[in-house]
């Protein structure tokens, strides 16, 4: 599902103009990912979390060229479904 799918569905749904509702959808994903870039979880209770998982420095291998690099410990954004909706995906 695209985000233009999305904004006509809510529209749809809620009788907003579709230019309101793209306002708004906007605004929404704008303030997840500014608090996430801040390192804050975010927690929607019965949908999931948007929550920042770490990952420790590890050793690779470039097999053709026979070589080990080291990456980088990094953060990285991760949704994790709410125990709710993951019970209603297995019921469907």
């Amino acid at each position: 599902m695209t985000k233009a799918k999305i904004i006509a569905e809510v529209a749809l749904a809620t009788g907003m103009s579709k230019k309101e509702v793209t306002a708004v959808i906007e605004a929404f994903m704008s303030s997840i990912k500014k608090n996430l870039l801040k390192r804050e979880n975010i927690y929607l209770r019965g949908f999931g979390s948007f929550i920042i998982k770490h990952r420790a420095e590890k050793t690779a291998r470039n097999i053709s060229k026979n070589t080990t690099m080291t990456i980088a410990a990094h953060d990285l954004p991760s949704f994790k479904p709410a125990k709710s909706f993951i019970q209603e995906m297995k019921n469907e």
